[in-house]
């Protein structure tokens, strides 16, 4: 790109560059001085190679470098080509052309030395102006090409790098944050993207350069949500556009200031959902019809990584149906006569995964069915799967009490129906007349054992997962005092990976030991210390002699 202060005449010809000249005869300063300014060009002449060093370092604070330097070969204090190779080191001034002169006689030797120091041509002074004028031309359209090379390698790295990031992204949300930052790196300015699903929810992303205050509201999304609805109307492909700053809301790229907004829309293949990159549209100008091209590459891979996205966000709706329908909510579990139950469910957080986590409590001839378990996987399927186990044990259980003998029946169904496919669970028949329960455990945490006196331990309960055709060890026996609670979660509470279990199980035993008296307390003690950002599901089951 050319700088600011680039222009071009009527004849093409580049005019307003700035060019250091650097001679210690003060003749020839003038004379070469003379003949650049006549032809539009602003001249900075110095004598000595270190003068050349220095006038160097105050312009770079400035921020204002010369365009091309013409470099005498015989300086008193180093000769042309040692000075060329100086600004060939310095990062700043390395992309600086360099063109050499000299009135004297110049082996064709001492030439190559030239253009091997990184100098871009060698000019025999006198020389007529018009040639002077087409070597400055030449050296600088060269470092121009050079430098766009370099930027659009830049670039092209930049939007790999972004492209990977944010086919990593786990969420919508996510996607939009690591979207964002590939446009401000891109553009080096703030940037906003946003995804318009299916069911018209948006999700936003911005840049980590914005400033991180006066956040825009729920209004300025209903703005842009409008906007994306209109501007997506019919369209295929790709879309650049611009948005005046009195229909952009204000506070997206910087707090309380307005922007016209440069967009890069692009639809997901079936066109059911929208994604937007923005970025102010001042600073999209500055890197020109190369920069927009990959902006809406950038644009077009968004929305190719947010469909799979898009589509577990429909899976994931349609499990939590499932399991919020078929899980019995705490005002609708069943009259359990003499005991006291306080059930909690708690989808992951993690917004790509769907677990299989359930809990029951049924009604027997015996007394008190209560199980939670956990389908192994994350999945549509499993919470199917885990729906399917639910109704089995419901089923059993009008014949059956025994909790080891469901878990087998259990087992034999997944091996039946779902080969491939395993299951944690634990099982426990209370009856309250006596405090008695019997518990028989499938792979699954043991329940916790709270005293009334504070003193909590797990049941030395265990036996085989569900579905690999093991045999389960007869029931653990233990007796409830009143006051005690029994205590039956899934592993999503404690587990964290590169955490031993046994240290987090440890965690959990203290923190329930702890907790305040109550049921309700107990689970709410625990989702507190425990339940924040699981990437697993969460099902809980406490209960306690009424």
């Amino acid at each position: 790109m050319l700088s600011e202060g680039w222009q071009m005449d009527v004849n093409g010809k580049l005019t307003g560059t700035t060019v250091m000249v650097v001679d210690d005869m003060e003749v020839n300063r003038y004379a070469m001085g003379t003949v650049l300014s006549r032809a539009g060009h602003r001249v900075v002449p110095v004598a000595t190679g270190g003068e050349a060093l220095a006038e160097l370092d105050a312009r770079l604070r400035k921020g204002t470098l010369p365009d091309v330097a013409l470099v005498d070969v015989g300086l008193p204090d180093m000769s042309g080509f040692d000075l060329c190779r100086l600004f060939k080191e310095r990062p700043h001034t390395a992309g600086m052309p360099v063109v050499h002169f000299s009135a004297a006689a110049v082996a064709p030797v001492n030439r190559c030395q030239g253009l091997d120091a990184g100098s871009e041509a060698y000019l025999k002074v006198p020389a007529e102006p018009l040639e002077i004028e087409a070597v400055v031309r030449a050296a600088v359209r060269n470092a121009r090409l050079r430098a766009d090379d370099r930027a659009l390698v830049r670039r092209l790295t930049l939007l790999s790098e972004t492209i990977v990031t944010i086919q990593a992204a786990r969420s919508l949300n996510e996607l939009a944050d690591a979207a964002a930052e590939g446009v401000a790196r891109l553009t080096g300015n703030p940037a906003a993207v946003f995804v318009l699903d299916q069911d018209d929810r948006l999700h936003r992303g911005l840049s980590r350069d914005r400033i991180p205050v006066a956040l825009p509201d729920e209004s300025a999304d209903r703005t842009v949500a409008t906007l994306l609805r209109r501007l997506a109307r019919g369209q295929a492909g790709v879309q650049l556009t611009t948005v005046p700053a009195q229909l952009w809301p204000t506070g997206f790229f910087r707090p309380g200031v307005d922007h016209d907004a440069r967009l890069a829309l692009a639809p997901t293949q079936d066109s059911r959902a929208t994604v937007c990159l923005a970025s102010p549209a001042r600073g999209i100008r500055r890197v020109g019809l190369e920069g927009e091209a990959l902006l809406a590459q950038l644009a077009q891979a968004t929305a190719l990584a947010a469909e799979p996205l898009l589509m577990y966000q429909v899976e994931r709706h349609v499990a939590l149906t499932f399991q919020h329908s078929f899980l019995p909510q705490p005002h609708r579990l069943p009259d359990l006569p003499g005991l006291d139950v306080a059930v909690r469910y708690v989808p992951a957080s993690r917004q790509t995964e769907i677990g299989g986590d359930f809990y029951a409590a049924l009604r027997t001839d015996e007394g008190v069915l209560t199980a939670v378990g956990d389908v192994v996987g994350h999945s549509l399927e499993a919470a199917t799967i885990m729906v399917e186990i639910r109704h089995a044990l419901r089923a059993y259980a009008v014949d059956e009490s025994d909790p080891a003998v469901l878990a087998e029946r259990l087992d034999r169904m997944l091996q039946r129906y779902h080969s491939d496919v395993t299951a944690t669970a634990c099982l426990a028949l209370v009856t309250p007349d006596t405090g008695r329960v019997r518990i028989a455990n499938a792979g699954h945490i043991p329940p916790l054992l709270i005293r009334g006196d504070g003193d909590a331990d797990y049941a030395k309960a265990a036996g085989p997962l569900l579905g690999v055709g093991l045999p389960h060890p007869e029931p653990t026996e233990l007796f409830l005092d009143p006051g005690d609670r029994l205590l039956m979660v899934t592993d999503g509470l404690i587990e964290t990976r590169g955490t031993d279990l046994t240290a987090s199980m440890e965690q959990l035993r203290a923190a329930a030991s702890g907790s305040l008296p109550g049921l309700d307390a107990l689970c709410d003690t625990l989702l507190a210390c425990f339940g924040h950002e699981r990437e697993d599901d969460i099902a809980m089951l406490a209960l306690r002699l009424g």
